[in-house]
């Protein structure tokens, strides 16, 4: 009766190898996590001593903080568990060609403006599916 115990034995080792390799994937993407916070705080304080310097706030610098604020909030979703993490790409990806079609908005040609809006209205669709039929 003592030999039917051993291949059991025998099954655990390698789930408990694929444990580890599972806590050393799931340690790596932590510090990582955390270097892109840091970096996005020093980041945050760099464009806050920029707009200091100059002296006024632009558009392009409240859309600029946005997509800092939507990269702490991916990770702080990401975190807790709380909402849908997949969403927050999207939104950064939202924000960014909204900043591109403030900076050079003047400079492109209106159908480049045009594509860029449709891009920004087919992420926005995308968001909003994935929210709705995101699974609990």
């Amino acid at each position: 009766m003592l030999i039917k115990d051993q291949p059991a034995e025998q099954e655990d080792a390698p789930e408990s190898g694929s444990s580890l390799a599972e806590n050393a994937f799931g340690w790596v993407e932590k510090l990582v996590l955390l270097i892109t916070l840091l970096m996005t705080l020093a980041a945050v304080g760099a464009e806050v001593a920029s707009v200091f310097e100059r002296g006024r706030v632009e558009l392009a610098d409240l859309l600029l903080m946005f997509l800092y604020t939507e990269v702490i909030g991916m990770i702080a979703v990401y975190y807790t568990g709380k909402g849908s993490f997949f969403v927050f790409p999207i939104f950064i990806a939202i924000t960014a060609i909204s900043r591109l079609i403030v900076l050079q908005g003047k400079d492109m040609a209106p159908e480049n403006v045009l594509f860029d809006s449709g891009a920004i209205l087919l992420l926005a669709i995308a968001a909003l599916v994935i929210g709705r039929f995101k699974s609990n």
